[in-house]
């Protein structure tokens, strides 16, 4: 803890880096991403700030669209849409992602009871694949399909998506080697960048 600690200390010294922050954001893409601590927009894409509207979320989640049951991600997606303007929306799976994991082998959760029924929310059961491979590379891949898929529910999303003012991209990040792959629509692969 105590270099992150003295970083803070040392971060703000440069306020004059910092100034033109206060003047409001414009991002450009909402990324949406895993809590595993391994994934970092800002290092992936090299953006600097305002450049990324983050939503984080286990195994990168996109919770069904609800009027009935608002939640802090249906918001984010709405107001980097809506208020910010973004453009583009990505949703960035990774290899050894450890919710998908669960997903895939059935591991019991019930001593993580928020974690179980967080998990409930994914759009689709991961695609099986072999319980023995830790990347579960093709399951991820699968998922991130399914929460692009479960984007389009989202009124606002689907509205910006059919004028042409938004465009969606899948990405699967790989934690031990650095690379990232794209889904391709017309070959239905994830490609590198």
């Amino acid at each position: 803890m105590q270099p992150l600690i003295d970083n803070a200390r040392t971060y703000g010294q440069r306020p004059e880096e910092f100034a033109g922050h206060a003047q409001g954001q414009s991002p450009e893409v909402l990324f949406i991403t895993c809590s595993d601590s391994r994934v970092v927009p800002a290092l992936i894409t090299g953006a600097g700030p305002g450049r990324l509207f983050e939503l984080r979320t286990a195994g990168n989640i996109v919770p069904p669209h609800g009027a009935e049951r608002p939640s802090g991600e249906a918001a984010t997606i709405e107001y980097a849409v809506e208020v910010l303007g973004v453009t583009d929306i990505v949703v960035c799976g990774h290899s050894h992602c450890g919710a998908v994991g669960a997903l895939v082998r059935g591991d019991d959760l019930s001593a993580v009871p928020a974690v179980r029924d967080w998990l409930t929310h994914a759009a689709d059961e991961p695609k099986p694949c072999d319980p023995a491979d830790p990347t579960v590379a093709e399951a991820v891949q699968h998922h991130v399909l399914a929460q692009l898929l479960r984007l389009r529910s989202y009124p606002c999303v689907e509205r910006r998506l059919t004028d042409g003012r938004l465009r969606m991209h899948g990405w699967y990040y790989e934690v031990h080697t650095g690379v990232v792959r794209e889904h391709h629509a017309d070959t239905d692969t994830f490609e590198t960048l």
